[in-house]
């Protein structure tokens, strides 16, 4: 079986690594349709530095209507005011639905107020770029029980911040949130000692999986607790053959999935060329809407 870097390296000597103008109008130039698909920009981490308004072209060029952001600090996302981003977007024809924004990890005694406000000036940022939700992408995993408990209320105190800017709070999960914790696997514990009007999950559907849980299990088991989700494959989108999305897809919509993202970690091409064939796939799939 090939590695990645075997492929990789096979893919360059015959010049398929390479973005140049006359093969990238294929994957740039997908004709936009209804389908709502969206893409974490994380994606683009490294296109994106110093080339916003261009990668933004670009993702719209694909075809893509809906973005979760992942770069923000001190009021400004990529750099930019809310305002400013704000159109680059939607003159583009998409949507910034969605971040991820980390936060304090010192929530406790006198660090709670420091937390709260920073919370504040986030939430008003992100509602100012036109944002639905305020995801928080990752936490340290806790020793036990008590201290989960303690991230469980800050996560609703969270909310219930997020909530005065008409935004949903909520957490995106890798794979260890499956991991038990005193006999307790750590997402469900957090699904059920959570508040469902403060606090939502972005299931990762991938890192589920990676932790040897069904994810269709979950979104049955808690459903209307997931309003959004991570469509991620070990590399593009698709290309693995280990990731079944079709009953995945179907389960989130029957619990009211109001959006979901590409997310590529890891390329067998160029990151816009991977973040290209993983639309086409999606937007190729009937059980996408």
């Amino acid at each position: 079986m090939q590695t990645t870097y075997q492929r990789r390296s096979f893919m360059k000597k015959l010049g398929l690594l390479s973005l140049a103008t006359a093969s990238s109008s294929h994957w740039l130039g997908a004709a936009p349709t209804g389908k709502q698909i969206g893409l974490q920009l994380y994606s683009l981490r490294e296109d994106i530095k110093g080339n916003v308004s261009g990668i933004l072209k670009q993702v719209a060029d694909i075809g893509f209507k809906k973005l979760e952001a992942a770069n923000y600090a001190d009021g400004e996302i990529y750099g930019y005011s809310p305002k400013e981003i704000r159109k680059m977007v939607t003159d583009l024809g998409m949507h910034m639905q969605s971040a991820h924004v980390g936060g304090p990890r010192d929530f406790s005694g006198a660090n709670h107020a420091i937390a709260m406000d920073w919370w504040k000036q986030a939430a008003d940022a992100h509602a100012a770029v036109g944002a639905e939700f305020l995801i928080k992408p990752s936490m340290p995993k806790p020793d036990t029980l008590k201290e989960l408990e303690a991230w469980c209320t800050y996560y609703n105190q969270v909310g219930a911040i997020a909530k005065e800017y008409d935004l949903q709070f909520g957490f995106h999960n890798h794979a260890r949130e499956f991991e038990k914790i005193e006999g307790k696997v750590m997402y469900d514990f957090m699904l059920e000692n959570t508040d469902p009007d403060l606090f939502c999950m972005e299931l990762d559907v991938y890192w589920a999986t990676k932790g040897g849980y069904d994810p269709v299990d979950y979104l049955k088991k808690y459903s209307g607790r997931f309003p959004l989700l991570h469509i991620k494959d070990e590399e593009e989108i698709g290309q693995s053959g280990t990731m079944d999305f079709e009953p995945i897809f179907k389960a989130a919509y029957a619990q009211g999935m109001k959006g979901f993202y590409v997310e590529v970690e890891r390329y067998n091409y160029e990151p816009v060329k991977s973040v290209a064939m993983s639309y086409e796939y999606l937007n190729n799939s009937t059980y996408v809407k």
